[in-house]
């Protein structure tokens, strides 16, 4: 092991909560070649059969339960198959919570887009699990323009969101007669893991922090809609929490919050009395982006962080190639269905790389099928030879593959960028001594030639981070010398997310007081903790301050007010009893997450064991998709108010 992924001494946090998840099982033929199943109902059956069976525990199965009793119950009909029309955002959320063939035990025989042209099937129902657009809306009217040429017998509607009045009445005076449900079922976000959530906002960002959106109806719809999906979570969980912000300089936060609470308010409204239902044992802390953006950009070296940062990994799949002559070209999808990702996303990569092969050699000596090193190539006859631990080692050659692309990453550039970036973070170096110079830490990363240049930007924003922001004229320096004038907009408009970029008495950043980790057993390479971890174990022990963290409402005592000790104390049940009797605390960030955050919100929720954490924000974040998108923000942007998609 390098001598930078040493340890440093302390005490070590728990691993994250492992979770069983059922094993993978494709769509049988027979059940994905129902009637009236053209290409384009095949293609949405695949991209289903191909994605995530429900997990056992979190989100994920809240989001299928909830899907099943509103849904698939409530149209259910003995012996009756039917046909499900789904938009682009139904089948994603479908594609997350469950597979191919659990909608054919809920009697779907075929899965079709609402948006493309079929084959019609008079004889069959249809369930329109729908998005509550103009766009989803006219493809449900094109299907029973007239009773005569109508595609299929009737239709039970449900719309992820509350559907406007002027859409509904459309539906009403063109296809009523055929309509036989029609209901709302409040589901308007993605549960991306069991612990995790992000919205359905196009260009969220943009839209969140562009300056030439900030006095637009468009500014004020997006935050409406945020709010009214952020309460569609809080229904799904069935809380209803109190809620607060972190005040900052700008008013996001604050204004979303209430947004957020008013919404509540109208959901949980029981009687004409306007009685509400009570607060429920929970928290929704809501945070603006810029709140941590030294998270955002560090270098991160757990191994789900490390891996969405340096590989090229689109839509959570992994493409690799088998070793040999023929070398083919394999994707692998990286998600809660495979039991030892669980296991070892949260592990720092130091860690995964002794594990994994540890685990091999554990397999193939149940046959004593090999001897010595196990190389990829000995793993491939090894799979010939045990047939039985097939899914079993392929999974493992999978995260093997990975491993050893992210360390030839590691080795090639980013080791010696991590000690600069982390001594930046912290203003302490690896034995805790003050960074005195900060440009002197960062010179010889710009310096460097082998270096990329969102490398370099990410350093530079760090020493900006770490000094409160910098002179214009030593700003325009470091953009000249290392060459960076085009993506120099990466740089500046962190100042539209109310981060300092030049330097004044005005640009003071109030800065969340760190928590205390000296005693925590940690890497040289991997010192910095989000900030946004502090703020969990700080919600759980009653320690945010009020002034700088108000709520928008009256909130019970939610921790009984008892903390860190009894959470720690309180024995483990069952995960069904746990969640009646415990609280939750849900955080939400606007403008995106990192994964590093993902992380904390398992590892605080394993240690306060009488609360779970649930992270969500408007999308999920890697650190050059975010300078892109920081960049774009200068630039104008053609695209329809956010009501009108």
């Amino acid at each position: 092991m390098a001598l930078q992924l040493a340890r440093l001494p302390g005490g070590r946090l728990p691993p994250p909560p492992q979770e069983q998840a059922a094993p993978f099982a494709a769509a049988s033929e027979e059940g994905a070649a129902g009637p009236g199943g053209g290409a384009e109902g095949r293609g949405a059956e695949a991209g289903l059969a191909s994605k995530m069976a429900p997990a056992v525990r979190g989100l994920k199965r809240l989001v299928w339960q909830k899907l099943k009793s509103s849904v698939f119950d409530d149209c259910r009909k003995e012996e009756e198959w039917k046909i499900i029309l789904l938009d682009d955002y139904t089948t994603k959320l479908l594609s997350q919570c469950c597979k191919m063939t659990d909608l054919l035990a809920e009697g779907i025989t075929v899965v079709e887009n609402v948006y493309k042209t079929r084959e019609p099937v008079p004889h069959m129902k249809a369930i329109y699990l729908i998005t509550p657009t103009k766009k989803s809306v006219d493809g449900l009217i094109d299907d029973f323009i007239t009773k005569s040429s109508s595609r299929y017998k009737a239709a039970y509607v449900y719309f992820t969101d509350f559907c406007p009045d002027h859409l509904f009445n459309k539906i009403k005076s063109s296809c009523a007669k055929s309509i036989r449900r029609c209901k709302e079922i409040n589901i308007s976000f993605f549960p991306c893991e069991s612990q995790v959530f992000t919205l359905n906002v196009p260009d969220a960002f943009y839209r969140c922090y562009s300056p030439a959106l900030e006095k637009t109806k468009d500014k004020d719809a997006v935050m409406q809609v945020m709010a009214e999906q952020i309460v569609t979570l809080c229904a799904t969980l069935d809380e209803n929490p109190g809620v607060r912000y972190k005040r900052g300089p700008s008013d996001k936060a604050s204004k979303l919050a209430q947004l957020v609470e008013e919404n509540l308010e109208n959901y949980y409204k029981t009687d004409e009395k306007s009685q509400i239902k009570a607060k429920t044992h929970s928290q929704l802390i809501i945070i603006d982006r810029g709140f941590d953006p030294v998270s955002t950009v560090l270098h991160e070296l757990t191994f789900q962080a490390m891996a969405y940062d340096l590989l090229p990994i689109e839509n959570d799949t992994y493409k690799y190639k088998t070793e040999g002559l023929a070398g083919k070209e394999r994707e692998a999808i990286l998600e809660e269905d495979d039991e030892l990702w669980v296991k070892i996303r949260h592990k720092h990569i130091a860690d995964v790389i002794e594990e994994i092969p540890k685990l091999l050699k554990e397999v193939s000596s149940k046959r004593k099928a090999t001897e010595g090193k196990l190389s990829i190539s000995a793993l491939a006859q090894l799979m010939k030879k045990m047939p039985h631990y097939r899914k079993e080692i392929s999974r493992q050659v999978v995260h093997l593959n990975i491993a050893e692309d992210c360390m030839n990453k590691f080795k090639s550039n980013i080791e010696r960028l991590c000690k600069t970036e982390q001594d930046l973070a912290l203003g302490t170096d690896a034995e805790g001594q003050k960074v005195k110079d900060p440009m002197r830490v960062l010179l010889p990363v710009l310096l460097n030639k082998s270096h990329e240049s969102y490398d370099k930007i990410r350093a530079i924003l760090l020493y900006i981070f770490s000094t409160n922001g910098t002179t214009q004229e030593n700003l325009d320096k470091l953009i000249q010398n290392v060459q960076i004038e085009s993506d120099s907009d990466m740089i500046r408009n962190w100042k539209y997310l109310d981060v300092p970029v030049i330097s004044s008495s005005a640009a003071q950043q109030h800065k969340h007081p760190r928590r205390d980790r000296s005693s925590e057993e940690t890497f040289q390479l991997s010192r910095w903790t989000p900030v946004i971890k502090d703020v969990m174990e700080d919600a759980i022990e009653n320690k945010l301050d009020s002034k700088d963290w108000p709520y928008c409402s009256q909130c019970p005592p939610t921790w009984n007010g008892s903390g860190a000790v009894s959470a720690r104390q309180k024995p483990k049940a069952s995960y069904q009893d746990e969640r009646k009797s415990s609280a939750r605390l849900i955080i939400f960030v606007i403008g995106g997450i990192t994964y590093s955050e993902m992380r904390s919100a398992y590892e605080v929720s394993q240690v306060y064991k009488s609360c779970e954490v649930v992270i969500g924000s408007t999308h999920i974040l890697t650190p050059k998709k975010l300078l892109d998108e920081v960049k774009s923000l200068s630039k104008p942007k053609d695209m329809a108010c956010i009501k009108d998609e």
